[in-house]
């Protein structure tokens, strides 16, 4: 199965075909040439990022990761704690919000990177996560996460994010129970995003029921990217998703 099989970005007459990435790039500290590639091979409108980098000249990274890859920034970082947006020029952002979530040390600060952009003529909110990796307060994020897409106040919702845990624990099965989750709703590529033991899918797409899925999944076949480049770019696999968003 090749990347091809998914639908390519397109505007039509009552929506728009958007193409999103959810990638845990664990803070371009691995093949840095190898993330672009695979990056500008899946043809991505929004690129919903985990594990940007946050410290010495973070700002710096995140423009060169925009430049490599032909998208731009739209938000987020480590003034998310770590989440962040990519677009292509294909979108119109209209607003932006970086959220720092309630702080339990000694665990890592977590946060969402936010934005409502119109993209083909179709009006979407997008939000990158990372949740904990302690289970108690990840669940307590998932209902944050829920309440912060609510509060956004847009019938069409993305979320992309490192979930920590496969879709039977209690986090990632209370975001399921209100958004779509779009490989389960339609299976394209590959499963497994944790390339370490336990392979498991960990990595996700959620939308709102106004949009509609028409695959998602790890693009194991992208032409112009090698297994090697998908495994030298960084501990996780990403996530493409191909989403048919209606007009308001």
């Amino acid at each position: 199965m090749t990347v091809e099989d998914l639908p390519s970005s397109a505007t039509e007459h009552d929506s728009a075909i958007i193409r999103v990435l959810s990638y845990n790039v664990r803070s371009m500290r691995d093949d840095t040439a190898a993330l672009a590639r695979v990056i500008r091979a899946c043809a991505p409108d929004l690129v919903l990022v985990q594990e940007a980098p946050r410290f010495f000249r973070w700002r710096k990274a995140a423009a060169r990761l925009a430049r490599t890859t032909g998208l731009v920034h739209v938000t987020g970082g480590a003034t998310a704690a770590g989440p962040m947006i990519l677009s292509s020029l294909r979108a119109h952002v209209e607003h932006t919000e970086d959220v720092l979530l309630p702080h339990n040390p000694p665990l890592h600060q977590r946060g969402f990177a936010t934005a409502v952009l119109r993209i083909g003529g179709a009006r979407i909110a997008a939000v990158s996560t990372h949740l904990s990796l302690d289970p108690v307060e990840r669940h307590e994020q998932a209902g944050l996460l829920l309440e912060r897409v609510a509060a956004m106040g847009e019938p069409n919702a993305v979320v992309g994010g490192d979930f920590n845990e496969p879709p039977e624990r209690a986090g990632f099965t209370r975001i399921a129970a209100e958004l779509q989750d779009a490989f389960a709703v339609a299976p394209w590529g590959g499963e497994v995003t944790n390339v370490r033991e336990p392979y498991q899918r960990i990595d996700a797409v959620f939308t709102t029921k106004p949009v509609q899925v028409l695959g998602c999944g790890v693009p194991h076949s992208v032409p112009g990217v090698t297994h090697a480049d998908l495994h030298a770019a960084t501990d996780h696999l990403p996530v493409l998703a191909a989403l048919r968003v209606p007009r308001a």
